[in-house]
């Protein structure tokens, strides 16, 4: 029996190529639909406010797609805590919502919360999240004092921010370095009894590394080094090569 994946494919890279033109392909849920029949355990989407990736329409299409097509896998949606992203997240219902502390402009996710600023926006939406029945994560900087302060607020769980880790492809000592912050911060989560996630960067070469240490990890979320492997391997080969690095094949 193969084991629970942990990999949830993000699929923003496909429809900012299908942006680029006034046509349905690549198709988002076509390419999240083939994910999910390989084995990965969901999809996560992070619609920004100009909508220059993932539309909408696409949340509530891929909502639709998991109910009625994969009602045993998982839909995360990312996006800052605004009043239009939680209606969005109350209309669309995901298994998951991950708050991030993006300012609309940015291009991706690079930095988590800074918990010494007013929290108030947090817990509100943490409290609209839960009465929705959503699990709340947080989105963390690799930082090993940043997990008590979001399972003070409610989160049930962290993503760790794994960015610095993997832009050390090329430099083995730095990596180590940086693996260590990671992995200290999953330990710390895991102390204050929150589920732990990671994601930003990680490739089929880093993430043994990372889950040798932080086996406890529950998911992965990869968009960029998935949508860069795939070009290559394609949809299908690259779930298992990423749920191989995993150690679930």
């Amino acid at each position: 029996m193969t084991a629970v994946s942990r990999l949830s494919v993000n699929v923003n890279a496909i429809a900012m190529l299908r942006n680029r033109r006034d046509l349905p392909w690549p198709s988002v849920t076509g390419l999240a639909s083939i994910a999910m029949e390989a084995g990965a355990k969901g999809i996560t989407v992070h619609p920004r406010p100009d909508e220059r990736h993932i539309r909408k329409s696409d949340v509530f299409d891929l909502a639709e797609l998991i109910e009625e097509r994969f009602p045993n896998k998982e839909l995360c949606l990312e996006g800052y805590p605004s009043p239009d992203f939680l209606k969005l997240v109350e209309e669309a219902r995901p298994e998951q919502v991950l708050f991030v502390p993006d300012d609309p402009d940015q291009t991706t996710s690079d930095h988590g919360w800074d918990f010494s600023k007013g929290t108030g926006l947090l817990e509100t939406a943490i409290a609209a999240s839960k009465e929705w029945a959503i699990t709340v994560s947080l989105f963390c900087n690799p930082d090993p004092s940043d997990p008590e302060h979001a399972a003070r607020l409610g989160a049930e769980r962290i993503e760790i921010y794994t960015g610095p880790y993997g832009a050390c492809f090329d430099d083995a000592d730095q990596a180590a370095k940086e693996l260590d912050k990671v992995v200290a911060t999953a330990n710390a989560a895991k102390a204050v009894g929150l589920g732990v996630n990671a994601g930003h960067d990680l490739t089929v070469e880093n993430i043994p590394a990372l889950l040798a240490k932080a086996p406890f990890i529950r998911e992965m979320s990869i968009g960029h080094g998935f949508t860069a492997d795939a070009l290559i391997y394609g949809f299908t080969e690259s779930v298992r090569r990423f749920r191989q690095a995993m150690g679930e094949l």
